[in-house]
């Protein structure tokens, strides 16, 4: 199957241009100027984007947690990935206590078997890097699988130790990975958490009054250190705050091998919606919590000069009117997950582009270019060019809606982003060369989304 997309404004690695793109089959094979049209299928994008498939490299789809697992699974979750502009994911593989590393991955990929409809990947998180675990990270890129993740936070269920994430970086490096890291103090958190909870401080919006970024930053400041140490590369996940966010920029400018990623909904809203009335901060309660106006536009400077490499979501949604209510009467019993996956490309255009605080090309960037490079996808993924996948998302600037529960294709019963007028959003979705999104209508299937084996960590 040949398609061109004539007419369009291609944004690729040699800039905006105007141009016409020929897929045929799975891969791109030309861009130019008036390209032959014999024998392929012609769309116009006059007056669109041609923009390269969203990477969203931080999902949790199918995640259980206690006796609930996050609402939208392989399927709902990449209908919605989508309708937004993303064509490729890497969701968190959570290793159990006591058990295997290969164990933990067949039982993510049979989760996806079936119902992934767009490309997607997987991260390691190591929960107990027993020595079996430590050894089974040498065989995880003959498994496809570039990463791992450690995390600095939920003592008791996820939280290691700094020796223990010492020994997972050393380990990864040795073997070519990259390590991710959850950066907050979970030892002072346990305290003042359970300190909240004694005064009766109960409600939503304690939840980031006990998680302050000042224990963030201390956190991200340690996982450097211990990098360091380590000779490892770091991935910074979720970062919300300045303080983490200038220990990044120190290290950076120190030469270090150091990347973060923020949240699109970090960049627009704050603790204060933790405390809206009726229990509507529930809705809000994840983890980093949100943090203040100041701090957000620190995250936009970040992305602007490039200490922030890469915007993802963090998707881990629970549902306001059954999972989140179990904490009506004890915010730590709120599920800690927000939905934005079908969201990340249009709130991130609204408030970047259109809100001039990004060029066009850097929002490809921070969306799809540098996901790709950084977790061994390109350039295979996250560009438009001659010999990489198919994967376009056509762009309509023009375009206008109003974000509503009631039209996404979520499987949550609320959206952050509720009632917001924004202009310029997908009008048409291409994974691997097939059209998969046109308009309002998804036209993939179920079962051919497929796994990405990731090459190597290459700083």
């Amino acid at each position: 199957m040949r398609t061109l997309i004539a007419g369009g404004t291609v944004v690729g690695p040699d800039g905006v241009v105007r141009a016409d793109l020929l897929a045929d089959g799975e891969r791109i094979t030309a861009i130019g100027i008036d390209l032959p049209r014999e024998d392929a299928r012609v769309v116009d994008a006059s007056g669109l984007y041609v923009l390269p498939g969203g990477i969203d490299v931080h999902t949790h789809l199918d995640m259980p947690l206690d006796d609930i697992t996050s609402t939208d699974d392989f399927h709902s979750g990449h209908v919605a990935a989508a309708f937004g502009g993303t064509t490729s994911h890497l969701d968190f593989v959570i290793q159990t206590r006591g058990r295997s590393l290969r164990e933990a991955l067949d039982t993510w990929q049979a989760k996806a078997e079936g119902k992934a409809c767009i490309d997607y990947g997987f991260h390691m998180t190591i929960a107990d890097p027993n020595p079996q675990a430590l050894n089974e990270i040498a065989k995880l890129p003959e498994w496809g699988i570039s990463t791992v993740k450690v995390l600095m936070a939920y003592k008791g269920r996820l939280q290691l130790d700094d020796a223990q994430v010492l020994a997972v970086m050393r380990k990864a490096a040795e073997h070519g990975l990259l390590t991710m890291v959850h950066c907050e103090n979970g030892d002072v958190i346990d305290v003042l958490v359970r300190e909240a909870v004694a005064a009766g401080r109960r409600e939503p919006k304690h939840h980031p009054l006990t998680r302050p970024a000042v224990l963030e930053g201390e956190a991200t400041g340690r996982a450097i250190a211990i990098a360091s140490i380590a000779r490892a590369p770091l991935y910074v996940v979720h970062l919300t705050c300045a303080a983490a966010l200038e220990q990044v920029r120190a290290a950076q400018r120190r030469g270090r091998n150091v990347h973060a990623e923020t949240c699109v909904q970090y960049l627009f809203f704050t603790a204060a919606d933790l405390d809206r009335p009726d229990f509507e901060g529930a809705k809000f309660v994840c983890s980093p919590p949100f943090r203040t106006a100041a701090d957000q536009e620190a995250l936009w400077e970040g992305l602007r000069d490039g200490t922030l490499g890469v915007v993802s979501t963090d998707h881990c949604p629970f549902n306001f009117g059954r999972e989140k209510q179990r904490g009506r009467a004890d915010f730590t019993r709120i599920p800690n997950g927000v939905p934005a996956i079908e969201d990340r490309l249009i709130m991130l255009y609204h408030g970047g582009v259109n809100g001039r605080r990004l060029p066009l090309s850097r929002f490809v960037e921070v969306t799809a270019t540098n996901p790709a490079k950084l977790f061994g996808l390109y350039p295979r993924k996250g560009v438009l060019a001659v010999g990489s996948d198919a994967d376009i998302v056509l762009w309509d600037p023009r375009a206008s809606r109003r974000i509503s529960a009631r039209s996404h294709h979520m499987r949550v019963d609320y959206n952050l982003f509720e009632g917001v007028d924004v202009v310029g959003s997908p009008v048409g979705t291409w994974l691997r060369g097939t059209q998969i999104v046109d308009r309002d209508r998804f036209v993939g299937r179920a079962g051919t989304g497929r796994y990405l084996r990731r090459h190597r960590f290459v700083p």
